[in-house]
């Protein structure tokens, strides 16, 4: 199998960076035309106030606000105002701000938002223009190019490449008397000891609606060889296979590796990090981005120790499975009256030594090869997300399709909510759910 593109930038950008309302200020503002760049110099700046949004958990929005101060204390003259919360519900509400021409000047998207709101490329501004003041040299080119709009403007800067691994609570393993599960059979085995030895309420992992349609793909992906969704956009799978697919998720409740969806409505609408049944041990483990561990880690009650796992084998005799993508990027919306200044603010965050080492890894293993540099060079990069990072490295991921996360699969009351809830509720057979979910990507996939 050929590695996919995200596999080779992450380990070229590794590679790379171990060898390597306004008041007028100090320039009249200029309105740069399309596919022309801003005329003013990265140290040039109005007077202004901008606004800058971003999701996470409590770890992200400290260390984001801590660099906002940093930034205004270097940049006197720019107000930043900021808007941050956790995930749940915070893209319906970005979606309809982009919509109504109201988003912030400096936004965090999701890579799959360039789809779902930039398709003819009127809600982000295309960075290009802005190359005066952001330093794209600094990222893979390749990388870059997969961040393009429909007319080919650049819509965001990539802050990571961010894969899927599992990451295990060794305490629970421990008490259950067996090792964190390295391969598929492992982890069904998992299931029923800890069922006989701990308790009914006590899972080896945990998995929600989407981390279900995640995992179903990594399955697929290591039966076929290749992405779910290829890099021209096309479903490669077919109903009986995303039937398989399903079966294979529904084998892990059914054999008390998972708990039922309903069993986590129960435990309240909270996110896996909150959870008392994780922060307690109870559910020993999740399948999670390799950016995403310090808020996990965070929360654990005291004497609770979280592990790194690694891609299970078994699931495949193709490929592992594992794909990475683009984790998330800065981006500034065309409607922003401050778009030199907000380009200072995400050059700041992004490539700057003194924005970089306060934000730290906070976004995952930074894909910029000065942020790289700098965070590696200062021991700054958390041991758990560097060790996440590797194991997906490891597993030589496939590309990652934007469309997977397409809103009509993903959103709120979206597919795979709606489909792996009703499958997990006994309401439809994995026969009608693998339909369902068929014509779901069939509706957004190019075939």
């Amino acid at each position: 199998m050929k590695k996919g593109l995200f596999g080779s930038v992450m380990t070229s950008v590794l590679a790379a960076s171990m060898l390597a309302g306004c008041s007028s200020g100090a320039a009249a503002s200029t309105t740069a035309a399309a596919a022309s760049v801003d005329s003013k110099s990265a140290t040039e700046y109005d007077n202004c106030t901008i606004r800058f949004d971003w999701w996470g958990g409590d770890t992200r929005h400290t260390a984001t606000q801590a660099a906002v101060d940093a930034f205004m204390k270097k940049y006197p003259g720019i107000n930043v105002e900021v808007n941050f919360g956790a995930w749940t519900d915070w893209e319906t509400a970005r979606a309809l701000e982009y919509q109504s021409g109201t988003g912030s000047d400096l936004t965090q998207i999701n890579y799959s938002w360039i789809t779902d709101y930039d398709a003819d490329g009127s809600t982000f501004l295309d960075l290009n223009t802005e190359s005066n003041v952001i330093d794209l040299t600094q990222y893979d080119s390749a990388l870059l190019k997969t961040c393009n709009d429909t007319k080919n403007q650049l819509a965001g800067v990539p802050v990571a490449v961010t894969g899927r691994t599992f990451y295990w609570n060794k305490t629970t393993f421990d008490k259950a008397g067996i090792k964190t599960p390295t391969t598929i059979d492992e982890l069904l085995a998992a299931g029923n000891t800890f069922k006989e030895k701990l308790g009914d309420d006590y899972y080896p992992l945990t998995l929600g609606e989407y981390d279900r349609a995640l995992f179903m793909s990594f399955y697929l992906q290591a039966q076929t060889g290749e992405p779910i969704i290829d890099e021209s956009g096309k479903l490669t799978v077919t109903q009986d296979q995303l039937k398989d697919g399903m079966d294979f998720i529904q084998k892990l409740e059914d054999n008390h590796v998972i708990p039922s969806l309903a069993t986590l409505a129960g435990d309240g609408n909270v996110t896996t990090n909150e959870n008392p049944k994780f922060i307690d041990g109870h559910y020993a483990g999740v399948f999670e981005w390799d950016s995403a561990p310090a808020k996990y880690i965070k929360n654990l009650a005291e004497g609770q120790e979280l592990v790194v796992g690694s891609e299970l084998k078994g699931l495949g005799d193709k490929a592992t499975g594992v794909s990475s993508k683009v984790s998330m990027l800065f981006a500034i919306t065309k409607t922003s009256e401050h778009p030199h200044e907000a380009a200072m603010l995400l050059n700041y965050l992004v490539n700057d030594s003194e924005g970089v080492s306060i934000l730290g890894s906070e976004r995952g293993i930074p894909a910029s090869k000065a942020a790289y540099e700098t965070l590696n060079s200062a021991g700054k990069i958390d041991k758990t997300v560097a060790a996440a990072h590797q194991a997906v490295l490891d597993a030589d991921p496939m590309s990652f399709s934007p469309i997977f996360d397409n809103a009509k699969l993903k959103g709120t009351s979206a597919a795979y909510i709606t489909i792996f809830d009703a499958v997990s509720y006994g309401k439809q057979s994995t026969d009608e759910g693998a339909k369902a979910l068929y014509q779901a990507f069939m509706d957004v996939c190019k075939n």
